[in-house]
């Protein structure tokens, strides 16, 4: 694979300025057949341009012809329409007279206008369509009954002066990379044109000739969705002086006083609505509607590609003895069968996915934030504890368990209790204990159940069978005399042998 500077350089040639494969290729010392497989690599979207003629008759379908074109600049290369198809569709669905010649030299013109138009030389301060600037800020929320500080991330329009917002759990790399992307997708479109500052989720270092290194991630996150980025000089936040007054702006419109946020998911899709309310007053300067001049600019905005990027990475750990991973200070849990074996986590902004080396899942947690925390998952450990089920009094797993199973476990015997715990273990890989203990309260009903009894009714209730109600029979059951249970049946069993030999006699 090339260098993702190099590949960087091909979309960029092919995309942005419509050279040739073969005139890259040349110049790259590459094969052309290298250079067209990058360039229309599925999982990178960038973008390109060029166009102009004139004469009487191409006069009625310029306008069409332009309309063509700009759709085609949000589309990748092997996308667009080609001067020749244009004519083709120009003859059949609008009786155009021309040759193709005329078109073919309109269609190159007035690409290359359109080219020179929308360079990305301009800067994003300079309040061009289609650009955006980002920026973390961070406010004080109440979080599950705690005052707690969470950070946000603000794409803001400069042209228009719309913004939107995602509140994270944290500022790195997944993170940052999370909050563009929903914001992206959310749109349906990818701005041309970002400036960021040099945060470290972007930028791994800035070269003494004002260049930046960019994290791997992030080359790939751009290289993806087809935009250009640009970098504030250090101290320089003036720079991208937009985006830095609507964190302000949102932070004192939106967020104070503090917001109460029960599940941050839920939170930040309410905030796509409040952020387009807000777009209904005037712009500062153009006194039109921000809503209205974002409409606009979107139209020139780049288009998504075909795939979702992963924002997502890798680190190979190995568990301890106890089959728990060490990640940002915090510990994970595994399987006992990990214990002092190699492991790989998928980290992302919110889980932790815990694979084997074949990448095949072992269990998924809740990404913890902060240091010092554990997350213990007990369902890949319940197959041991069947060994010694006895120790289960004395672990957070049965703190933690419902009132329903812990009473069950008090009423089992030993064996009752392996058996539980060894179903426990089958039925909490796929499902929580609500289903579960749904399943132990029905099969309670007459009597202290058995385990396969539990699991029969579990099964019923996944599989959408419902419980089956006890059979009446048809005809009346005559009263039999209560069974009476004791040494006292040897007792009259004795008493009629003896009437009978009494009798015999």
């Amino acid at each position: 694979m090339l260098a993702v500077a190099e590949i960087h350089y091909i979309r960029y040639e092919a995309n942005q300025k419509g050279c040739s494969y073969s005139d890259i290729a040349k110049r790259m010392n590459r094969d052309p057949r290298t250079v067209k497989k990058y360039a229309e690599m599925e999982d990178f979207n960038p973008s390109k341009v060029k166009q102009t003629r004139k004469a009487k008759v191409m006069d009625p379908v310029k306008p069409i012809l332009d309309q063509w074109i700009k759709e085609d600049l949000t589309k990748k290369k092997k996308y667009r329409r080609t001067a020749k198809r244009m004519y083709e569709i120009l003859k059949e669905e609008y009786g155009f007279t021309g040759s193709d010649r005329s078109v073919r030299l309109y269609v190159s013109k007035r690409k290359q206008e359109l080219l020179e138009q929308s360079e990305p030389a301009a800067l994003p301060l300079e309040s061009k369509p289609a650009t955006a600037q980002v920026d973390f800020g961070e406010a004080p929320f109440l979080y599950q009954g705690k005052y707690v500080d969470f950070p946000y991330l603000v794409v803001s329009f400069p042209y228009s002066n719309a913004a939107y917002v995602q509140v994270m759990p944290a500022q790195n790399q997944e993170c940052f990379l999370e909050g563009l992307k929903r914001i992206f997708h959310y749109m349906g479109r990818v701005p041309r044109v970002i400036r960021f500052d040099n945060l470290s989720p972007a930028v791994k270092t800035i070269l003494p000739n004002g260049e930046r290194e960019l994290t791997e991630t992030f080359q790939r996150f751009v290289l993806h969705y087809g935009f250009e980025c640009e970098f504030c000089n250090p101290a320089s936040g003036n720079e991208k002086g937009n985006v830095e007054s609507k964190v302000k702006y949102i932070r004192n419109n939106f967020f104070l006083p503090e917001q109460t946020i029960y599940q941050l998911e839920s939170f930040n899709e309410s905030l796509w609505e409040k952020c387009e309310k807000d777009w209904n007053r005037p712009h500062y300067e153009k006194e039109r509607l921000i809503a209205e001049l974002f409409e606009e600019e979107q139209a020139l905005f780049l288009q998504l590609p075909a795939k979702e990027f992963e924002c997502v990475r890798y680190e190979q750990v190995t568990a301890d003895k106890y089959g728990f991973i060490h990640l940002e200070n915090n510990l994970y849990s595994t399987s006992p069968r990990f214990a002092k074996q190699k492991v790989l986590a998928k980290i992302s902004y919110h889980e932790i996915a815990i694979l084997t080396e074949e990448h095949e899942l072992i269990i998924k947690h809740e990404r913890l934030y902060g240091t010092k925390q554990k997350s213990m998952k007990w369902q890949p450990y319940l197959t041991l504890m069947a060994k010694r089920p006895n120790a289960l009094k004395y672990t957070d797993f049965y703190e933690k368990m419902p009132e329903e199973w812990k009473n069950y476990f008090s009423n089992c015997t030993v064996q009752e209790k392996k058996e539980a715990l060894q179903l426990l273990a089958v039925l909490l890989k796929e499902h929580d204990f609500e289903v579960s203990t749904q399943a132990l309260r029905i099969a309670s009903q007459y009597g202290h159940p058995k385990v396969e009894s539990i699991k029969q009714v579990f099964y019923q209730l996944i599989n959408g069978r419902g419980i089956r109600e006890p059979i009446q029979p048809k005809k009346h059951v005559p009263d039999m005399p209560e069974a009476i249970r004791g040494v006292r049946h040897y007792d009259r069993l004795f008493e009629s042998q003896g009437d009978v030999a009494s009798w015999n006699k």
